[in-house]
């Protein structure tokens, strides 16, 4: 019997990175999955967005784990298109037991800068929002939902040297925050139904989102085109431990524990997988 045996597991930003990662990983367990990714780019963001080959691609891994899949393209800033995707899982499944609410978008330099505001906002607070809502009136007991926020959310970065120059930048710590804070509050009373919500913070993670110019250049302003060799020794920063980054494997161990009964009782947590990022900012304390 596999960790998450015959549950059903909601993964949004399915088609790649992370998002593939955890999908391909619970049903590796026993899990069957509602994959949904938007599957194009937002002009905005200065990298390219997963295409529906790659939500297909997830779709075979999951089937070759022996796993049933339904796979849709959908924006999670469409709540609409999130309750259709729900309930044609349901639909086949005839369930939901576990909400992994993944998607999400950096964006760092995105002209118009408050177009990119919005659409950051939009995709990481508003889309983790709209995909628990969507799901919530399908949860029944010990059902979890796991939020994907990042150890930005975290970081004292009170300072502000150049107030307006890049929106888009920080509106994904900004909404990496709210996100948080929603899901502690939402965790505090659905506990009452037996049901769990928790956040993973991940630190710097090797997928197409950490492995663009955009992101290479924001790490290293001072070059017009900077490459990985150009941006990596500065990715050092983020963690304690002597790495640049984690793996999608390594959050993904931690989603698959908290989707599992094995966390029954734990519950409105911030869980870092940060190689010890959040210990190079703050003291010790309860």
């Amino acid at each position: 019997m596999g960790r998450v045996e015959g549950k059903v597991a909601l993964v949004t930003g399915a088609a790649r990175g992370q998002g593939r990662s955890h999908a391909v990983k619970l049903a590796s367990e026993g899990a069957d999955i509602i994959a949904v990714d938007i599957c194009k780019d937002i002009d905005t963001i200065g990298y390219a967005m997963a295409r529906p080959e790659d939500l297909e691609e997830t779709a075979r891994l999951i089937e070759k784990t022996g796993r049933r899949v339904v796979s849709l393209q959908a924006d999670v800033r469409d709540v609409a298109a999130l309750r259709d995707a729900v309930q044609r899982g349901i639909a086949e499944f005839g369930h939901l037991d576990v909400v992994v609410a993944q998607a999400g978008v950096a964006g760092m330099k995105g002209e118009p800068k408050w177009q990119a505001w919005i659409d950051v906002m939009d995709t990481n607070l508003i889309g983790v929002i709209n995909t628990v809502h969507a799901a919530l009136p399908h949860l029944k007991a010990g059902a979890s939902v796991i939020a994907t926020g990042s150890t930005a959310a975290l970081m004292d970065a009170s300072k502000v040297d150049q107030p307006g120059k890049d929106p888009g930048g920080v509106a994904y710590m900004v909404a990496k925050r709210e996100l948080s804070m929603f899901i502690h509050e939402i965790a505090t009373h659905l506990a009452a139904d037996n049901i769990r919500a928790n956040v993973v913070h991940p630190t710097n993670c090797n997928t197409d989102m950490l492995q663009s110019e955009p992101m290479y250049r924001s790490f290293r302003p001072d070059l017009e085109h900077p490459t990985l060799a150009d941006a990596q020794p500065g990715f050092h920063v983020q963690q304690a431990m002597p790495v640049p980054w984690i793996e999608p494997e390594d959050t993904s161990n931690m989603v698959l524990f908290l989707a599992s009964d094995e966390s029954r009782y734990v519950t409105g947590m911030q869980m870092r997988v940060d190689a010890g990022g959040y210990l190079k900012w703050y003291d010790y304390h309860v």
